[in-house]
């Protein structure tokens, strides 16, 4: 449905419901190897990234998502992170928020689809893809289960933050059990692994199997989530993992910098993020 209109942008309707955007001027609309890629001028929510008809990223909200899928994991490893890999994430928000850190080293990039980086270079230049430059990166377009399988053992990354998409298409082998052992493979002692987590409200039943099998290989698995407006149900949850038993995720190990720019992460909302309402604790913090 998504370009099919010329004032505004729905999401799909897979969850029996819609979010529309009012669409001022289509900057993009055209395809790459792997997807649909549309980019507009928005009313309200500034610049637009869609990706195969749903909304990945709005100027407004990118913050709140950005930087609790980084910040998080970044913030709950043992260690400061000196060595980090970044799943997906070519609009370069999560790059961003990872190249704030002065201990961070290296950052490896895994980026399955070349064109979303290139259209996050263009279009988001100021605002989300403002680290590509960064002398620490290194940026590689692969299959992350591929590359994970084949090369990421013994690389002792201190997180692991897996910006994937919903799972279908290439994301599909980001959800599976395989993906898990071969991020686990890839951890630093003291690591923590970050991965998207869809949305409790619509999909609870599928984020539990998902902890299930991630629970089969990390003894610690946590879920915490964001209030997004432009995501299904202005919200998005994160699977948050580690190899030592016993650790508590949700308590950061480290205080914020005073200089380090944030507009939505904290230690305060570090914690309140895996507060979860009773229906979704029930179900998600229940052992089966």
């Amino acid at each position: 449905m998504v370009g099919s209109a010329k004032r505004k942008s729905c999401g799909q309707p897979s969850s029996g419901q819609r979010f529309c955007i009012k669409v001022d001027k289509v900057l993009l609309n055209g395809k790459s190897q792997f997807q649909d890629i549309l980019v507009f001028n928005s009313s309200t929510y500034g610049v637009v990234l869609v990706l195969d008809g749903a909304i990945q990223v709005t100027e407004r909200d990118e913050f709140a998502y950005q930087e609790m899928i980084s910040q998080i994991p970044l913030f709950a490893s043992n260690n400061p992170p000196k060595k980090v890999l970044i799943v997906g994430g070519g609009d370069g928000g999560v790059l961003r928020e990872v190249a704030k850190h002065a201990s961070v080293e290296e950052i490896h990039m895994c980026e399955i689809d070349q064109q979303v980086c290139e259209v996050g270079k263009k279009f988001f230049s100021t605002t989300l893809a403002t680290s590509f430059n960064d002398p620490r990166l290194k940026l590689f377009y692969d299959d992350a289960a591929r590359y994970l399988r084949l090369e990421g053992k013994g690389q002792n990354y201190d997180a692991i933050i897996c910006d994937s998409s919903d799972p279908v298409g290439p994301a599909a082998t980001l959800y599976t059990p395989e993906f898990y052992q071969s991020m686990s493979d890839a951890l630093a002692p003291g690591g923590v692994v970050c991965t998207q987590g869809e949305c409790q409200w619509l999909h609870v039943d599928f984020i539990k199997e998902v902890m299930e099998r991630a629970r089969e290989i990390f003894p610690t698995v946590q879920y915490a989530y964001s209030t997004v407006p432009s995501y299904p149900s202005g919200q998005l949850g994160f699977i948050v993992a580690a190899k030592e038993a016993g650790v508590d995720l949700s308590v950061p190990r480290r205080v914020v910098p005073a200089d380090m720019s944030l507009r939505y992460y904290s230690s305060a909302m570090h914690s309140a993020a895996f507060v979860l309402p009773a229906f979704a604790a029930r179900k998600l913090l229940a052992r089966s």
